[in-house]
């Protein structure tokens, strides 16, 4: 249906409009009656039916209450009202007013519209770090099922069912989760005790969901990229058993459109764990925003602090000077007070010079001086014509800024080309030892000691083992502890760079498993068999 300028017609919202009407809590007692009945296969209700099904504490005197409701919900379209003729014995009763009442479409919308948003409400989400052991799950799961020749559609189907419900649970309650921590951090006026306990409890939990984070997020990146070339035959798998169940009318595209609906949740998934083009992924944008609330619940704790200690804030003074008004004897003392505390004069001139101000101090002029009353004004004619002292000038020239943008554009490729080049040169082929890493150019060394610091924020006291992903999700470092004694040198043109050896593997998550320069590789394990 359309509009006659041939847009879609805006669609009826009367099945809402019990909301706002008196006795709308009857209302939604019944309609909520009709939702159980809908839930137990029964589809007509007789108005005795809804009254004995309503709560007792709720429940109206008489029912022809209920039957005036159940009309009014049928006139804004919640129900729809049938002559009742199964109760019909005589000629007399086909003139009796008897309905029986179903729940319409429309009036099921409404209220699952309903439903939703007081579950909205009532939701404070969370950081599920359980989830992202479920995806890495059924992503191995998934990987199995890709490298067969022919995908079994069953195995296909559930693999990626269960693992778009994990993933669009873990974004779902992230985004409400944050939503959430930000009110909690813009909270006013809340006890100091209880707010000082639940941030304790709330950085917990922050910092051990940014771990989980940061070590799973890259396992679930390097799966993604291992898939990408490989899912696209147990997606149109899913989608083929998917279209088996499409009703006659739309069996012919059923396929189709459930493998477009399939690849969309896959290009979904691939962007929050993965960063490309420019655009950063959804799991670092969430990390650097679970990071940054930790230091504003901080600030907060250091205002609620302050307050406690008597320290003034502005809230504070507004309070106060509330209450000096309060307690001024008249609106006289009330003016003089609204002057001094805001400094808000009667305009008695356009401009001040030095002679105007030489010319009142000869001469005071008192505020109350009615403007009949008071000495001329003389105003420039320019300020009469112009409405300024200034003389206009002409416009500046739009400036050209191509080729800015040109040098902008090569600089950008230039610093993309040089930090590939340096993931390139980082990526290791399987383990070995950082002693024999060789020499760094500054721009791969300063990505080296990103990676491993990365590594090092990970680990913990009797730890020997650990992995860690870039914040890009670019480059994966897993590094191994060695206990040898032995001393790791790396070379730059600056300097050379001295710590414990360790064995280090080095994956470039952009394109797989990346190599070194094959006289390199081969030196590298030829020091190896003679270790």
């Amino acid at each position: 249906m359309t509009s006659k300028h041939g847009g879609p017609q805006r669609a009826d919202y009367a099945p809402f409009a019990h909301l706002t009407a008196p006795n709308s809590a009857l209302y939604r007692l019944v309609m909520g009656v009709f939702l159980t009945a809908k839930e137990r296969f029964a589809v007509h209700l007789r108005p005795e039916d809804v009254h004995a099904a309503l709560p007792m504490e709720s429940r109206p005197a008489e029912i022809e209450t209920v039957v005036k409701a159940l009309d009014s919900l049928a006139g804004w379209g919640n129900l729809r009202a049938d002559p009742d003729t199964a109760r019909v014995t005589a000629v007399e009763d086909f003139y009796r007013k008897r309905f029986i009442y179903q729940l319409t479409q429309a009036g099921e919308a409404a209220e699952g519209a309903l439903a939703t948003y007081d579950e909205a409400l009532g939701r404070r989400g969370a950081l599920q770090a359980v989830a992202l052991h479920d995806i890495i799950t059924q992503l191995r799961a998934l990987l199995l099922i890709a490298a067969e020749d022919d995908p079994d559609p069953a195995k296909a189907h559930l693999a990626l069912s269960v693992l778009t419900a994990r993933f669009t649970a873990l974004a779902e309650n992230a985004r409400v989760f944050m939503g959430s921590l930000q009110r909690t951090i813009d909270l006013h006026d809340v006890e100091v005790e209880v707010f000082l306990a639940y941030k304790d409890r709330l950085i917990q939990y922050l910092e051990r969901f940014i771990q989980d984070l940061i070590t799973l997020g890259g396992r679930i990146a390097r799966l993604i990229v291992e898939l990408e070339d490989r899912v696209e035959p147990a997606l149109r798998a899913a989608a083929a058993r998917e279209a088996l169940d499409a009703s006659p009318g739309e069996a012919e595209r059923a396929e189709e459109r459930a493998y477009e609906q399939w690849a969309g949740r896959w290009s979904g998934l691939a962007a929050w764990f993965l960063s490309r083009d420019g655009r950063e992924s959804q799991a670092r944008l969430l990390r650097g925003r679970a990071l940054g609330a930790i230091p504003q619940l901080l600030a907060v704790v250091r205002s609620l602090n302050e307050r406690r200690v008597g320290r003034s804030d502005r809230s504070a003074d507004f309070r106060t000077l509330a209450r000096w008004f309060a307690d001024a004897p008249d609106d006289g003392a009330r003016h003089r007070l609204w002057r001094a505390a805001f400094g808000l004069y009667p305009a008695r001139h356009l401009a001040v010079d030095a002679d105007t101000l030489a010319e009142r101090a000869v001469h005071p002029v008192s505020a109350s001086t009615p403007w009949a009353e008071a000495d001329p004004l003389r105003i420039s004619p320019q300020l009469r014509r112009t409405g300024s002292y200034e003389r206009r000038g002409k416009a500046r020239r739009v400036e050209d800024r191509s080729e800015a943008r040109r040098l902008l554009a090569e600089v950008a490729a230039k610093q993309a080309a040089e930090t590939t080049a340096a993931r390139a040169r980082l990526a290791t082929v399987g383990e070995t030892r950082l002693s024999r890493l060789g020499e760094f150019d500054p721009l791969a060394f300063g990505l080296f000691l990103q990676l491993l610091g990365d590594a090092l924020a990970t680990w913990r006291p009797g730890m020997t083992r650990t992995v860690a992903t870039s914040n890009d999700g670019s480059m994966e470092i897993r590094l191994t502890a060695l206990d040898d004694g032995t001393l790791a040198e790396i070379r730059t043109p600056n300097g050379v760079f001295r710590g414990p050896d360790h064995r280090v593997e080095i994956v470039d998550l952009t394109h797989g498993t990346s190599t070194l320069p094959e006289e390199e590789a081969e030196q590298a394990e030829e020091e190896e068999e003679a270790g």
